[in-house]
């Protein structure tokens, strides 16, 4: 699995040759958005920085497109939706924490939560999760300290920390470091893992800097 950070909230997911686009950025968000072709796009926020479902398509490519609270299967990814709140944007809004199986793995997409006391129930259905991809921007999502707090709760193997630098408030990333007690974590253009590669790992955090595809 190869995992691209793209600015904001979004990534690009690819395994073999499926190809999963997560928030991606509209053309008519004041973030710089990205084009490519993916099978599965997941969409937390109606907001145009993590809507951006045109980008996501190219040539006959199109993709499936999840947008809500729900259970999917699509060419055999397993993709839970799960209901919470955001106040991206300076309004309440309606926003889905997505869990992704592929590849014998467990990914858990926290999109622009706000609140880091979840249902129980959604705490325990995110049970042996494998990576975290949370915000840490504050300003609407949570911020560097309530993300690393559910994060720990959580107990994945990586958090890849997102909604940085560009967006959120000043020196999130450098907080949220001091949370978890790393000074300088290597930064990654792009992580590429399998299974195997969790071993051993409790709480690993990984810097992906933002990047075009």
């Amino acid at each position: 699995m190869v995992i691209s950070f793209l600015g904001g909230e979004s990534l690009k997911i690819q395994f073999g040759d499926i190809v999963i686009a997560y928030n991606p950025i509209s053309k008519d968000s004041k973030l710089k958005s990205t084009s490519f072709g993916a099978d599965i796009a997941l969409v937390s926020l109606d907001h145009e920085d993590m809507n951006g479902v045109a980008n996501a398509s190219r040539g006959d490519r199109a993709p499936f497109v999840v947008n809500g609270p729900g259970e999917y299967e699509i060419k055999d990814v397993y993709i839970k939706g799960y209901p919470s709140h955001s106040k991206y944007g300076g309004k309440d809004r309606l926003n889905t924490i997505y869990t992704v199986s592929l590849e014998g793995m467990n990914l858990c997409l926290l999109g622009a939560l706000n609140d880091h006391r979840l249902p129980d129930e959604t705490i325990e259905d995110l049970e042996e999760l494998d990576i975290l991809f949370t915000p840490i921007g504050g300003d609407g999502v949570l911020g560097p300290a309530e993300a690393y707090k559910l994060a720990v709760q959580l107990e994945p193997r990586i958090i890849v920390p997102i909604h940085h630098g560009a967006v959120g408030s000043a020196n999130t990333l450098k907080t949220f470091l001091k949370e978890g007690g790393e000074d300088a974590p290597e930064t990654l253009e792009k992580l590429t893992i399998r299974k195997k590669d969790l071993e051993g790992k409790e709480g690993d955090i990984v810097v992906l800097s933002p990047t075009t595809t």
